[in-house]
């Protein structure tokens, strides 16, 4: 049944077909139709029926015809409505044409990119949407030219390249091997300090085949870190992110040279975790060492991988791959590029790698330490004695001098609060020896600053 038609309104379209039927979840069913024979032309080449829409679903709702006054309304109301919508087309267009360039800018929109966005990430002010798979693919395109495999010899070791290949593939060349990233176009290389300790000759070769002699510029004295030196031309630099603002979950992309036969392998998975310690043996004195502030990974890492990147969603390294628990699977560890940072600087400006030292020995204080210890605050890092007993302060070293005393709970460095998110290794690297910096120490219940002329760390310390 149609609605009566209107005085001036042309005669309704009419429906052919059946009557449209209720159904148990619609509140009306389109009816079905069937196309004329046409035994010439495919069934999708039919024409359409005339209407298949029932009637009431599209006719307007009638309305009183227009009055005089309406109508003279309506011509005055009318010239501004072109202007009005003229203004919102163009603002609509400039909007969206920035908000193109800002996603073009940022790498995330193109004829690459998958529609289907499931993390969001951080550029500039702009927060874009990034599908994993695109993101995996232009990270490792990004980063891969500029990771190196690095082949390290001891001394009077023969040549590997004379010597016949292992009957295993899977098993590891007899010389050093481990990976290697180029963050600076003149030929330095960040690297493990267990990939080239004890080296005496150390060669480096690129993802494009060129092969270069390497010197070892430096150790570092604090972590599982060392830099390379390359002489070379045209050389790839990988970008470094920023470790500070890692989320726990976020995508981890781990790149090297796994068994050190496959060169720029790219694995993936997530950060897993913050802020870990392991105890790891020391290549050059086969002492136990402990690495603090480890980014924990379930990306697959390797032997070879060592010394490789673990990069973001954005193409940035934001770890240097250090360690794997050989007891378990999906567990691996990276060193945060911001620890590694002082170094990179050190090595371009020609100084020796050196480390700051305050000479303490502590406990990072946390709920469970401050309950087991019966301490007065549950954050900061207690001046404790090693369990080898004795003073907190070591005889002689910066903190001596500058009056700090055993069980002193350092709260802060220049201000910045040392808790399980900053740990004072973790705050205290971003200075560097002969830095004089204020320590906010709290003693027998009062909050008093210590002055501190930092000094170098002595290269046998755990």
């Amino acid at each position: 049944m149609t609605d009566p038609q209107q005085p001036g309104e042309p005669p309704a379209a009419r429906v052919t077909g059946p009557e449209p039927t209720r159904d148990a979840s619609d509140t009306f069913a389109t009816p079905s139709f069937t196309p004329p024979a046409e035994p010439s032309r495919p069934q999708w080449a039919a024409p359409p029926p005339e209407s298949t829409t029932p009637s009431k679903w599209m006719e307007p709702v009638p309305a009183p015809a227009p009055s005089s006054a309406s109508q003279a309304d309506d011509r005055r109301r009318g010239p501004a409505i072109g202007p009005l919508l003229a203004v919102a087309l163009i603002a609509a267009v400039v909007t969206s044409a920035g908000q193109l360039l800002v996603l073009q800018a940022a790498g995330v929109f193109g004829p690459d990119a998958s529609p289907t966005a499931v993390t969001g990430r951080q550029v500039g002010q702009t927060t874009v949407e990034l599908d994993e798979e695109s993101a995996v693919i232009r990270s490792a395109a990004a980063v891969s030219p500029a990771i190196v495999t690095i082949t390290s010899r001891a001394t009077g070791e023969v040549d590997p390249s004379t010597q016949p290949s292992a009957d295993d593939p899977f098993s590891l060349p007899r010389t050093g091997v481990g990976s290697g990233i180029i963050y600076d176009a003149a030929g330095w290389i960040l690297t493990n300090r267990h990939v080239v300790a004890g080296s005496a000759a150390v060669t480096v070769k690129l993802n494009d085949g060129r092969e270069f002699p390497g010197t070892t510029y430096g150790i570092d004295t604090l972590t599982d870190l060392a830099i390379v030196k390359i002489e070379g031309a045209d050389l790839p630099v990988a970008p470094l992110g920023d470790s500070t603002k890692l989320e726990i979950g976020q995508l981890a992309i781990a790149i090297g040279s796994p068994l050190g036969d496959f060169a720029n392998s790219v694995t993936t998975g997530v950060v897993s975790a913050t802020g870990r310690a392991i105890v790891v043996n020391d290549e050059a004195t086969g002492q136990p060492r402990r690495l603090r502030n480890l980014i924990q990974t379930d990306a697959a890492i390797n032997p070879g991988n060592s010394g490789g990147a673990l990069v973001d969603s954005l193409g940035q390294v934001i770890g240097v791959n250090t360690a794997v628990a050989g007891s378990a699977q999906g567990i691996g560890f990276a060193i945060p590029i911001e620890i590694a940072k002082p170094l990179l600087k050190q090595a371009l400006a020609g100084e020796p790698l050196s480390r700051p030292y305050i000479g303490i020995s502590y406990t990072s204080v946390d709920p469970q330490v401050k309950r087991e210890s019966n301490l007065p605050i549950d954050y900061g890092a207690w001046v404790s004695a090693s369990a080898g007993g004795g003073s907190g302060v070591t005889s002689g070293g910066p903190a001596e001098k500058a009056g700090l005393e055993n069980d002193d709970i350092i709260t802060a460095i220049e201000g910045q609060r040392i808790d399980i998110g900053h740990s004072l290794e973790d705050v205290l690297v971003r200075y560097r020896p002969g830095d004089t910096i204020t320590l906010t120490v709290l003693r027998d219940g009062a909050t008093l600053d210590v002055r501190v002329t930092l000094g170098t760390r002595p290269s046998d310390l755990e």
